[in-house]
């Protein structure tokens, strides 16, 4: 009796140990320096270990499911909410509860069935030549349909998810009608052909090839913070231009997360989440990265800060993703390659 009692227990004590250290695995499409930090924190603060796997956004949601039940991961954290949304239509991530994340996180940052919420924020407004565009040329994304800028926008293709979602945003702002309307005009308006990044449209527009771009905050801001000194001198020559400030709000985005369906360990995948909301990794992710913070209570970096607040648009981000396929046909149909 004492020899089972006693493997009882050591059973026991050795089931509650793996609870209590269960190791969390991470998808992310964050590079590596962007996100371990904070992971080690999280060890540090909880002792639960973290595990990371950098990828692509869009390949490590192929990975997940071409991993289906059998993947390993327990969290994904990547960028765009189309994205996060693509990975809820799979089936590849879990609703959550948690009254903290449901209070620090604004709903319209949310997905409304709680699969997914943001953990920060990126803005995509018009950037011009200081040289070239007077700001009181521009007013909103709709106006970038206007003859007047006539091969003078540069832009990246339209298999870039960003650019996606801005059109998906547009859709609900008005219909797809009018947004297939304004996106054939639009085109009209390229100095050149699309292609490369954000910070290739920067460069663009500071060498003169155009006047005006839509970019990510974060990929200028990065730019003006870079030690590469042709990167930060293409960054100055550009200023940044909030559309849409008189109606609905300039088009933002999120990065955020989700429990993966896979997941062995949601309750440590959903503690890690809720640290990544909270203050201190709110404010260490918005200045190393450059992000716009998800919360409003949070200072954002100097940089951002002195490019003065503006209004964003309020549109639940789900509503991306549900117009992603609408979007995508409208900008194949406008010419938009």
């Amino acid at each position: 009796m004492f020899i089972r009692q006693s493997i009882l227990l050591l059973l026991c004590s050795t089931l509650i140990s793996a609870a209590v250290h269960a190791d969390v695995n991470v998808y992310s499409a964050r590079k590596e320096a962007l996100i371990k930090p904070l992971l080690v924190k999280f060890t540090e603060k909880t002792g639960i270990k973290v595990n990371l796997v950098t990828g692509k956004a869009d390949t490590l949601i192929k990975r997940l499911e071409h991993e289906g039940k059998f993947s390993p991961a327990d969290l994904i954290i990547t960028t765009d909410a189309g994205r996060l949304f693509r990975a809820k239509s799979k089936q590849l991530v879990q609703p959550m509860q948690s009254d903290i994340l449901d209070a620090l996180i604004p709903e319209s940052y949310r997905d409304p069935e709680h699969s997914w919420y943001g953990l920060s924020v990126r803005a995509r407004p018009i950037i011009y030549h200081k040289d070239h565009v007077k700001p009181e040329q521009l007013s909103t994304y709709e106006d970038l349909a206007n003859p007047k800028w006539k091969q003078k926008i540069c832009i990246r293709s339209s298999n870039n998810i960003y650019n996606q979602s801005m059109l998906a945003s547009m859709i609900a702002a008005s219909s797809a009608e009018q947004t297939e309307q304004w996106a054939k005009g639009f085109v009209k308006n390229f100095a050149r052909p699309p292609k490369g990044g954000d910070r290739d449209q920067v460069k663009a527009v500071a060498a003169g090839l155009c006047d005006i771009a839509i970019v990510n905050t974060y990929y200028l801001a990065q730019m003006q913070h870079s030690k590469d000194k042709m990167q930060t001198l293409a960054a100055n020559k550009v200023a940044i231009f909030w559309p849409n400030q008189n109606d609905r709000g300039s088009h933002v985005n999120i990065s955020g997360a989700a429990i993966t369906t896979s997941s062995k360990h949601p309750k440590e995948a959903l503690k890690l989440l809720e640290y990544l909301a909270g203050d201190d990794a709110q404010s260490w992710y918005a200045n190393t990265n450059q992000e716009y913070p998800i919360r409003n209570n949070i200072k954002a970096s100097d940089i951002l800060t002195s490019w003065g607040t503006f209004k964003a648009d309020q549109l639940n981000l789900s509503e991306l993703g549900k117009r992603n396929a609408d979007a995508v046909k409208i900008m194949d149909r406008a010419g938009w390659r």
